[in-house]
């Protein structure tokens, strides 16, 4: 396992994003710290379902906000909280595209995905990876989230390459916003923890295009 910050990662990114597409990561995020892979990759999604012993949906960070138009149902409702993003919001999407993502991330039964672009610097890489990674937390489906590198469990240790670190974190998971139905559900965040605010390094506008 071999721990980054951000100028580490700058300085060997071409190798690393090589490794990314093929391995299994711990990552920060604007709220919590995840565990990811590629997202097209169905082994590697088999992998990070094993270590967190779920069975539930996946959701993915994506790269940029043109794979949303391109892979999911936009309503003029989901178009407002795209205008949010990036933040600390998961969206819930009709899948309009299932060749986009492996079968074994999104809910097969009503064809919804999770998407993420979180207020970070990791989003960057992402963007650069130029595929979905999924977003999950790192920890043991039940057990405490990870808040800082003492604290992550053994076994995702041991089935991790990589660990992206950036400081410790105690904050919530993102607040999901279904908009796969009729009427838009929001579960919010736990109260009185803010999500970071994070200046992002790299050219935001490449990310986030205007609609």
């Amino acid at each position: 396992m071999i721990v980054l910050n951000l100028d580490e990662y700058n300085i060997h990114k071409k190798i690393i994003l090589k490794e990314l597409s093929r391995t299994l990561f711990v990552y920060p995020t604007d709220t919590i710290y995840g565990i990811g892979c590629n997202a097209t990759d169905d082994k590697l999604v088999a992998r990070i379902r094993k270590i967190k012993n779920t069975k539930l949906p996946l959701s993915v960070i994506i790269p940029n906000k043109e794979w949303i138009y391109n892979n999911c149902v936009v309503t003029e409702e989901a178009e407002e909280w795209i205008r949010k993003l990036p933040g600390p919001y998961t969206l819930i999407l009709k899948l309009k595209n299932k060749k986009a993502l492996a079968k074994n991330v999104f809910d097969t039964t009503n064809e919804t995905v999770g998407v993420r672009m979180p207020n970070h610097w990791f989003l960057a890489v992402v963007y650069q990876l130029n595929f979905p990674i999924i977003t999950t937390s790192a920890n043991i489906s039940g057990q405490d989230i990870m808040t800082s590198l003492d604290d992550l469990d053994p076994l995702i240790r041991n089935n991790v390459d990589y660990v992206f670190f950036d400081g410790d974190k105690i904050g919530a998971p993102s607040t999901i916003i279904n908009l796969a139905g009729h009427h838009i559900e929001i579960t919010p965040r736990i109260e009185n923890i803010p999500h970071e605010q994070s200046s992002i390094k790299f050219p935001l506008e490449e990310i986030s295009l205007n609609r």
